[in-house]
């Protein structure tokens, strides 16, 4: 019951504007890169279901997911930071949240390495999302910043993934996957 609360709290941050995107908000410090990922509902949705399919994988998918995603994150951000563009970025966001959602949703198990290897795949444009905003900022501590921030949404996923498990809510797990998937939509036909 509180794990779907919980997410029923994240996904009201659709009724406010997603700061996910170039240009938006201010982004030249630790602080603001701690701040970034916080205050866009799509980066919490993301970060938040890479810790929770981590736990329903089991074993090392709990912690090897989120350091890929992390550790390709940052790879993302400094091809961005070097001036390297890329399509399709915004696509691959919201593809990230539905994608996610619905390997939760549908409890999906897959080889360590594989689900590495998707995860940070959406983590590459994740990341280079943040690098395209950060050019000509300070990019180390920003990047520190919003690294530390996603590893923190990545833990609240797995600890709410680990509480659900511990109190049989398996149901209540896979629900909060269908509802990423609901927000990503909402998202994306603008409902924010």
């Amino acid at each position: 019951m509180w794990s779907i609360l919980l997410w029923i709290g994240l996904t009201a941050a659709l009724f406010s504007p997603a700061l996910a995107h170039t240009g938006v908000g201010q982004i030249d410090s630790f602080a603001s890169g701690i701040a970034h990922p916080l205050n866009g509902v799509d980066h919490i949705l993301v970060m938040v279901s890479v810790g929770i399919w981590g736990v329903l994988a089991g074993g090392r998918a709990i912690w090897a997911w989120p350091v890929a995603f992390v550790a390709t994150m940052l790879a993302g951000f400094t091809v961005a930071a070097l001036g390297l563009q890329l399509q399709w970025v915004d696509t691959a966001i919201w593809s990230s949240i539905v994608i996610f959602g619905m390997l939760i949703a549908l409890a999906v198990k897959v080889p360590v390495w594989l689900g590495a290897t998707v995860t940070a795949v959406f983590a590459f444009f994740h990341g280079h999302a943040h690098g395209t905003e950060a050019a000509g900022v300070n990019l180390i501590a920003y990047a520190a910043g919003f690294a530390c921030a996603t590893a923190g949404l990545h833990l609240g996923g797995i600890g709410v993934g680990l509480f659900a498990d511990g109190s049989g809510g398996k149901v209540a797990v896979r629900t909060m996957g269908g509802l990423a998937v609901l927000s990503a939509l909402g998202l994306m036909g603008g409902l924010t």
